[in-house]
């Protein structure tokens, strides 16, 4: 069981991409800069070590060990670190794969079908 809910992690993909795609000037890194800095300490690790999945740093049975070094080697603010990543959403998207989880069902926690 991953320390941060798919939702939550969907909703920092969707913003990724949109960060991404970001027109200068419309407040999109600074949304997706806030909704990172909120997030607990397990959850800005969790976020980090899902992204070091996606870019295959680690493997995804070494979650555990991901999320640890993440704790420990969290120098800088998390979300300057990972909004500093190339391709952040795709690697967001590719560790939730990794870990068994897609992403239209993490979108789904967000936006639940009647």
């Amino acid at each position: 069981m991953l320390p941060i809910s798919p939702s939550k992690i969907a909703h920092v993909i969707i913003n990724a991409r949109k960060f991404d795609a970001e027109v200068p000037g419309s407040g999109q890194a600074r949304e997706l800069r806030a909704f990172i800095a909120a997030l607990n300490e397990d959850e800005q690790a969790a976020l980090t070590a899902l992204m070091w999945i996606g870019r295959e740093t680690f493997e995804p049975e070494e979650f555990d060990e991901a999320f640890e070094t993440a704790k420990v080697e969290a120098t800088a603010p998390t979300e300057d670190y990972l909004l500093g990543i190339p391709m952040l959403a795709d690697y967001l998207e590719d560790g939730l794969n990794a870990m068994g989880i897609s992403l239209e069902e993490a979108e789904d926690e967000i936006h639940p079908t009647v």
